[in-house]
């Protein structure tokens, strides 16, 4: 076989899942992820399901907050896999079927504005993309990969029903979208507008064009009729999430995030937001811009230019704009995240015509920008200066915490950073504090721009007066133990009458407790859901998951999904080709 041969071929995508595996699969097998912003938050969460499934009220956070404030399916795939590996293993078996699954949403995605060489080579490239490394093993947003992988896999069913009204496409499109729902409802959110919206914008182009046998009114009439019965389907699946925000809305003050900042005024935000995330795709910024004004192309084009505008945070004012107060609530690296999933078909076009030009030297040009991609994120897990402080030895405090009748107290971590989750899991003591801000209640923490007091001084005064307020409130709460792994805190519980009682790890955590301070009791709280919205949520997400997994067996494709647009071949190779 020739050369020019081989690379006008596309990749298998059994290959590319191996790439995928060998890349990802090391790294999750040495837990790369495990010091993440988020990586416990998640598995404090898969820890509560895996003991109480059916209820989803947890005690450990917040003096009492419930688990229907987040779409559940994540976790409880990790719950059902740290029956047989552990919870740590769990999560990293969870983070590896989303990064697997990820490529072939890019590919299956990408076919529908490309042939099947351009798709394969965007799936491969995605398998290297910076925002995904960072998503993965720096911010540990698994919701996140995880609910745009299942979303890409989902929306080329939803193109085969608007343009062909299969049925196995529609049942198929449905289940899917609404496993993604169960995982992050935020993606499904913005996926309509984001991703669904150019999907449709292009089978009412295939329409017009005669590319396809429906006509325009039929792909607008059945897109409508899929989503009718998408938001039926997410309305029911995630009913106790909807009921939770409708009791209590998300009324407090705004926290403070870097990826809410204007990248243009810190270099180190910057980095941290923009150039780690792109990579080298910096590169392909004016191919996509040039290429994607054709006509074929423009719902692509526009799709990913508010993708884009949205991940530059506070860069803009268009966020703030359309988003209104939500603005303040989101946080905008899954927009950046987001924009590249959304390049990369066009990324695709340009590494078929790099390679039909230049070949060898192509093939290597592009093989050291995806490396160099991943391996900038990962080199940057070490240089960030944000990064998350290095993982503490915190067994001494859990087995304080689970000896002599001390979980019949409240406690409270300083300086733990992230930690916290990991205090979280493994004690059967609960926390005035917690790392999820849309699930806390307490007004010592709504009333303040600040969000875990475990990390009260890096908010300022907000995050001081916030940890003020909770230390005054100790016996309100059953609050009798302060864990501090920063000394900053110390003068503080001095001053508010807290004495050292121990110290571990050689005194680089002490804990201090409070003479008068009763047991804690349950607080009263209109947001404990009721059993049956426990047994609901018990059921429906993780058993909509379950039949995506069955009818992806059972409704195999019958023939390749015949959309995307061929590009001109090596001469000797051109028969294998079509032209749009």
């Amino acid at each position: 076989m020739s050369t020019s041969r081989s690379y006008s071929r596309p990749i298998p995508l059994l290959a590319i899942l191996l790439v995928a595996l060998a890349v990802h699969g090391p790294l999750l097998l040495m837990q790369l992820p495990s010091g993440s912003f988020d990586a416990n938050f998640h598995i404090f969460f898969a820890s509560h399901y895996a003991h109480h499934w059916f209820e989803p009220w947890n005690e450990k956070w917040f003096a009492g907050f419930s688990q229907t404030t987040y779409p559940p399916l994540t976790h409880q795939w990790i719950a059902l896999f740290s029956t047989i590996v552990g919870l740590n293993m769990g999560y990293m078996l969870v983070q590896l079927i989303a990064v697997l699954l990820l490529p072939v949403g890019v590919y299956r995605f990408a076919r529908i504005w490309v042939d099947d060489r351009a798709a394969s080579y965007a799936a491969l490239g995605s398998v290297f993309l910076g925002s995904l490394s960072f998503l993965v093993y720096q911010a540990g947003q698994l919701a996140t990969v995880a609910s745009a992988a299942l979303y890409l896999n989902a929306l080329p069913y939803f193109y085969e029903w608007m343009s062909e009204a299969r049925g196995r496409s529609l049942l198929k499109g449905i289940v899917v979208s609404l496993t993604a729902a169960a995982a992050h409802h935020v993606t499904l959110i913005f996926g309509v507008v984001l991703f669904a919206g150019p999907v449709i914008w292009t089978a009412c182009l295939d329409a017009h064009d005669e590319r396809v046998s429906a006509s325009v009114a039929g792909v607008l009439s059945r897109a409508v009729a899929f989503g009718l019965m998408v938001v039926a389907g997410v309305a029911a699946v995630l009913l106790p999430y909807w009921l939770a925000l409708i009791q209590h809305p998300i009324h407090q003050i705004p926290i403070p995030h870097d990826s809410r900042a204007n990248f243009l005024l810190n270099s180190t935000i910057a980095v941290n937001y923009f150039v780690i995330p792109y990579g080298a795709l910096i590169l392909a910024f004016p191919f996509i811009l040039v290429r994607g004004v054709s006509r074929r192309f423009i719902p692509l084009l526009c799709g990913f230019w508010l993708t884009f505008i949205f991940g530059l945070g506070g860069t803009t004012p268009l966020p703030r704009w359309l988003l209104g107060r939500a603005y303040e609530i989101l946080t905008f690296e899954r927009f950046t995240f987001w924009a590249t999933l959304m390049a990369m078909p066009l990324v695709g076009v340009l590494a078929a015509q790099l390679l039909d030009r230049f070949q060898a030297k192509a093939a290597v040009a592009l093989s050291l920008a995806a490396v160099g991609s991943i391996g900038g994120a990962l080199w940057w897990l070490g240089a960030n200066p944000y990064r998350p402080t290095g993982q503490m030895n915190v067994e001494p405090v859990i087995a304080f915490l689970n000896r002599d009748g001390h979980d019949s107290y409240r406690y409270l971590t300083l300086g733990f950073g992230s930690e916290l989750g990991k205090v979280s899991t493994y004690t059967s003591a609960g926390s005035v504090d917690g790392d999820y801000n849309s699930a806390r209640l307490l007004p010592e923490m709504t009333h303040y721009g600040s969000a875990q007091l475990t990390n009260a001084k890096f908010y300022g005064t907000a995050g001081m007066a916030s940890l003020r307020a909770m230390l005054a409130h100790a016996n309100r709460y059953g609050l009798k133990f302060v864990f501090v792994h920063d000394p900053y805190y110390e003068p503080l519980l001095t001053f508010v009458g807290w004495r050292k009682i121990e110290t571990f790890n050689n005194g680089q955590i002490t804990a201090w407790s409070k003479d008068d301070v009763p047991p804690a009791h349950q607080i009263p709280s209109d947001a404990i859901p009721p059993p049956w919205q426990g047994w609901l949520w018990g059921t429906l997400p993780v058993g909509v998951s379950f039949l995506a997994i069955f009818l992806e067996l059972l409704l195999t494709e019958e023939r390749p999904m015949p959309v995307g647009v061929g590009f001109p071949a090596p001469a000797e190779n051109r028969e294998q080709h079509y032209v749009a």
